[in-house]
């Protein structure tokens, strides 16, 4: 497997989506089509960084997809989440959506925690606010997107430090 090609084309639209979610928390949907194309070419081509099919590519980003479904039904979670939760299902596959949704709900957790800390928001005043629970400088302030893919590369990190990258 040839991983020159899908490592960097990963790390790069890993990279973006977390510029883009936290300088403007939206990602576009050009961004998610294009991760969503590189992931099944790198699949087809068997280049990807985590050796993933083409049929496992598909379960992965329906998996993924249908998961994270419920939170954006519910209000809780932006539909960008949810695209980049799928994409990154065809990048890493269906096995590695449950450690990426653990890692960054933790990531996004910690972030959650700071942010009361230096807003200095009051506990009780959480569940009296319409909108986003924080918001800094007039955004949405904890970036999931940047979070999910700030896992997915930990993980591409682990792999590459086990000797799983070929």
């Amino acid at each position: 497997m040839n991983v020159f090609v899908g490592v960097p084309l990963f790390i790069i639209w890993c990279g973006v989506v977390a510029i883009s979610d936290c300088r403007n928390r939206r990602i576009s949907n050009s961004i998610v089509l294009a991760g969503l194309m590189a992931a099944f070419a790198c699949a087809l081509a068997h280049c990807g960084p985590f050796n993933i099919s083409v049929p496992r590519a598909a379960l992965g980003a329906l998996v993924g997809l249908a998961a994270l479904m419920p939170f954006f039904a519910l209000g809780v979670m932006g539909a960008a989440d949810v695209k980049i939760f799928a994409v990154l299902g065809a990048w890493c596959g269906m096995h590695a959506l449950l450690g990426l949704w653990m890692a960054a709900s933790l990531a996004a957790g910690i972030h959650a925690l700071w942010l009361l800390v230096t807003t200095r928001t009051r506990l009780a005043a959480l569940g009296r606010q319409g909108g986003a629970t924080f918001e800094l400088a007039g955004k949405a302030a904890t970036p999931y997107a940047a979070c999910l893919t700030a896992a997915a590369t930990g993980w591409l990190g682990l792999q590459a430090l086990a000797g799983g990258l070929r």
